[in-house]
């Protein structure tokens, strides 16, 4: 394999190099989040061992870059700090496994080994209906070029729409693809969430792509309004 290691602690990129060519793999070394970010969107890399505290772009955010930028080469993120939400924090910004320190050579090769033959994920489908555009994998959306900033439960929302543009969906349908069983069936979270939509991506722009259907629910225009 062709193997990025993105390590700023001068020994341990020293030792993991040293390990892994030992192994019979290529690897090249990057010793800042910037330097990594580069490399790996000019190099199609078989996996990428990624520390997550670096000097100035930390591991997260070398990460998200990765994926905004269309880098999809598995990435198992090591880190001294194995918390729950620092795992999840790595896991939800793009990383593929995650190996807290100190840790065995011999399961971080294993886990390199497994990481490659599940191979790079197939980046989501980028939704598009009219000039609306979202990403399921970088969690963005857009109304032409200017990003649109949605809450978690906004996205879900907006995103049940763009997965069926043109159709009329009941707010029970809504419900149950956004939200969870804790919300009554009569609950009007629906109309509100409906309502902080339209406050984002269609009132600051002049148009009106969510439709209400009386008696039925509501739908996302087909040419995006």
């Amino acid at each position: 394999m062709r193997i990025l290691v993105v390590e700023d602690e001068v020994k341990m990129a020293a030792l993991l190099r040293r390990g892994l060519t030992e192994e019979g793999h290529a690897v090249d070394v990057a010793r800042t989040g910037d330097d990594g970010i580069g490399m790996a969107q000019a190099v199609d890399y078989d996996a990428i061992v990624l520390d997550l505290m670096l000097p100035g772009v930390d591991g997260l955010g070398v990460c998200r870059s990765w994926r905004e930028s269309g880098v999809w080469s598995p990435v198992l993120m090591l880190t001294a700090r194995d918390a729950i939400e620092d795992r999840v924090a790595g896991l939800d910004a793009g990383a593929d496994d995650y190996l807290a320190k100190p840790f065995s050579f011999a399961e971080l090769l294993a886990r390199l080994r497994a990481l490659a033959r599940r191979g790079a994920p197939e980046r989501p489908q980028i939704l598009e209906v009219g000039n609306l555009r979202l990403d399921p994998a970088s969690r963005l959306a857009w109304r032409s070029d200017a990003e649109v900033a949605l809450s978690a439960k906004e996205f879900a929302l907006l995103e049940t729409f763009m997965r069926r543009p043109g159709d009329v969906l009941s707010r029970l349908q809504l419900l149950e693809h956004a939200w969870d069983y804790s919300y009554e069936l009569n609950s009007n979270v629906v109309d509100v969430y409906v309502r902080y939509l339209r406050e984002k991506i269609d009132r600051p722009f002049g148009r009106r792509s969510l439709e209400t259907v009386r008696g039925a629910g509501y739908r996302l225009r087909r040419d995006g309004g």
